[in-house]
């Protein structure tokens, strides 16, 4: 179900916002060069790699480019309503 949002840094954005979409990409990087030595699935993961268990999505404020985790845009709208 769709939620109202407002931006809680500049407080007067209710309408203008992208949503950001994160795909977690789990790698292993060479120490010296940076270059990916190997890439994790979840079949995959050694024991020492913790998955990704962060938010699928962001918004950000298409007002004052604010970025946060979806439900601090909800609770500051529900919070304002009254």
């Amino acid at each position: 179900m769709a939620s109202p949002y407002l931006c809680p840094n500049c407080k007067t954005n209710r309408s203008r916002f992208n949503i950001i979409e994160q795909v977690a990409k789990s790698v292993k990087l060479n120490p010296q060069s940076g270059e990916v030595v190997e890439e994790y699935t979840s079949g995959t993961m050694d024991p020492f790699h913790i998955p990704y268990k962060g938010p699928s999505q962001k918004i950000q404020c298409a007002t004052c480019g604010n970025v946060d985790e979806e439900i601090t845009f909800i609770k500051h709208a529900e919070y304002q309503k009254g």
